[in-house]
């Protein structure tokens, strides 16, 4: 399942650059996560660094885009 930034963003600019696949980008308004590179760090660490990261707790599992580990290996593999 990839993941995805809410509205409660406050833009302070740490998870970007914690994202091993660079799925986070600055948006118009907020942080936004392309949920086509996005495997919650799967292959990289054993939590989504972002979400360790982030200090408003504002990035939760997209139900948009629900994912298996299987299939987050896969999109990893993909990627690299």
């Amino acid at each position: 399942m990839a993941l995805y930034i809410t509205d409660d963003c406050i833009n302070c600019d740490v998870c970007e650059p914690e994202c091993p696949n660079g799925a986070i980008s600055q948006g118009d308004e907020i942080y936004l996560i392309d949920s086509k590179l996005c495997t919650e760090c799967v292959g990289h660490y054993d939590a989504p660094q972002c979400v360790e990261v982030c200090p408003v707790d504002c990035i939760p599992k997209d139900p948009n885009f629900v994912e298996t580990v299987e299939e987050l290996e896969k999109k990893y593999h993909r990627i690299k």
